[in-house]
């Protein structure tokens, strides 16, 4: 089969096969990529700082809709209630982040066994690289700016000590500060008393944390396509290896038929070594008599 496969047309076959599969494998890794790749995304007001008190309410689910939103509020810090996430990030170091409870003027107060008069939200209020650099929140009437964050989920079975939380969770803050409490948190940008924006401290880090990107969607009709211009190019490869096969199949029944061309007739008339039977010598068999 290979001499039938080394046969020019087949060659340029070959080449025209590959050559075919090559552009079907280019679509297929263009259409892979479109199966994945984001819309451009639709015009968002998230940058747009919106007043919390509009934006989200105490005692209600965290909708994704606000998720990221830029906020602002307005109350006070209670330095009594402050603790330290471990683990966080900082270029690449790991330190702590200064989370303060911060009441909200004018929020919704909760009702209910437990439920306090003020409405409280905690404050990522910036990143320390040791423990000891974290100092008390400023006090007075502020105003915090920052992004607004769905509550993370508590780490099981961790006791991260006095003034220590395993995660900004507003199910464990509200325990640990026994407050009432929004579902999220605002990770501050910036602090303004009277109009002056109060520094961090030169220990004290801005956190300045970014949107996060839109989840991956997936189009499974583009990834569909994708698949089905790989089975083309396999497919232009086995049209290719048929053809051959069959141009094989060909050759080996010439060959055969040539074979037997080439074989000499026996003469059957005449040649035979037994002579003919004379039918006059068959003696018939004789009838049989009946008897009366």
């Amino acid at each position: 089969m290979l001499k039938t496969a080394l046969k020019p047309r087949w060659i340029a076959g070959l080449i025209f096969a590959l050559l075919l599969s090559g552009v079907f494998v280019l679509l297929s890794q263009w259409q892979l990529s479109r199966s994945s790749q984001h819309e451009p995304p639709a015009p968002s007001s998230i940058e747009e700082v919106k007043p919390l008190v509009d934006v989200l309410q105490p005692g209600h689910f965290f909708p994704g809709s606000v998720s990221d939103q830029m906020v602002s509020a307005t109350g006070s810090y209670d330095p009594q209630k402050q603790v330290l996430v471990e683990g966080r990030l900082y270029n690449n170091q790991k330190g702590f982040w200064i989370v303060s409870a911060f009441a909200v003027n004018d929020a919704p107060s909760l009702k209910g066994v437990g439920a306090t008069p003020q409405t409280w939200i905690p404050v990522a209020r910036g990143w320390v690289a040791d423990a000891a650099q974290a100092g008390p929140p400023p006090s007075g009437t502020i105003t915090v700016t920052g992004r607004l964050i769905p509550s993370e989920a508590p780490v099981p079975n961790v006791d991260a000590g006095p003034g220590r939380a395993s995660a900004v969770s507003s199910a464990e803050l509200i325990n640990t500060w026994e407050v009432s409490s929004y579902q999220g948190f605002i990770a501050a940008t910036s602090e303004v008393s009277g109009g002056v924006t109060l520094p961090l401290g030169n220990d004290v880090k801005a956190l300045n944390i970014p949107p996060q990107p839109p989840a991956e969607q997936i189009n499974w009709l583009n990834l569909f396509y994708a698949v089905e211009w790989v089975v083309f190019a396999g497919f232009s490869i086995f049209i290719w290896w048929r053809l051959v096969k069959d141009d094989y199949r060909r050759d080996l029944e010439e060959d055969e038929y040539d074979e037997y061309d080439d074989e000499p007739e026996d003469d059957h008339f005449g040649d035979s070594d037994q002579p003919a039977a004379n039918p006059e010598l068959i003696s018939p068999e004789p009838e049989p008599k009946v008897q009366q």
